[in-house]
């Protein structure tokens, strides 16, 4: 693993309106790593990948993110932050209206790709990844809930992102195709892009084993093995 740092937070606090979601948070994360973010549902997991993004201000402490600080970035850096980032999200969120090439040239001519060859070669090269090369042709809704996590897999990976951010990307599917999905995180994480992962599933924790932060009573804390 390189041991360059990607993400450090000291002491970050963050809020929305007057409640406090997490406070005194700190989280060093490396290049390459697979981090599970656990805890219940409302604990501040969600809150925490939108901080990273930038959706919610990260009031107090320090908080670098790649070459950012999350603190006092300008709105108008916010879109190169996030075209490092790779977002998965637990509802997809995929153009409905059409194919899931579309969806794909979609995201790389919104992020400065403009020749033709370039961006098929790339979209046939994420498609071939997530295991997902004869299905372009198809519309979201033709797709299973695996299938279609991992074309959202597949978009997060357009950029050669140095970090995924996975936010509860097994929560709509059942458990074996969720392990199908943890499994494909993790064997993009050995090819050297670190994820970050919100689950309250205990199952896919033990049966994929990471690093283990838990959100608990507005704190992180590192698991031990």
């Amino acid at each position: 693993m390189d041991e360059t740092v990607l993400l450090t937070l000291e002491n970050a606090e963050i809020r929305r309106d007057e409640n406090v979601i997490l406070q005194n948070a700190s989280l060093t994360l490396h290049n390459g790593e697979f981090v599970y973010i656990i805890g219940k549902v409302g604990s501040g997991k969600s809150s925490l990948l939108k901080s990273l993004y930038c959706e919610i201000p990260i009031q107090h402490g320090e908080a670098y993110l790649m070459d950012y600080n999350l603190r006092k970035i300008k709105r108008k850096d916010i879109p190169y932050l996030r075209r490092k980032l790779g977002i998965v999200f637990q509802d997809f969120q995929l153009l409905t209206d059409r194919s899931v090439v579309k969806n794909l040239e979609f995201v790389l001519k919104a992020t400065g790709w403009t020749k033709k060859a370039d961006i098929d070669a790339r979209i046939d090269e994420v498609l071939h990844q997530v295991g997902m090369q004869t299905k372009g042709y198809k519309l979201p809704h033709e797709l299973s809930g695996g299938e279609q996590q991992r074309i959202v897999i597949a978009r997060a990976l357009l950029n050669e992102p140095k970090l995924i951010l996975a936010d509860e990307p097994t929560g709509n599917l059942d458990p074996e195709t969720s392990g199908q999905i943890v499994q494909l995180l993790h064997d993009i994480c050995r090819k050297g892009t670190a994820v970050i992962m919100t689950t309250h599933n205990y199952t896919l924790v033990h049966n994929y084993p990471a690093r283990i932060v838990k959100c608990e009573n507005a704190c992180l804390s590192d698991i031990a093995d």
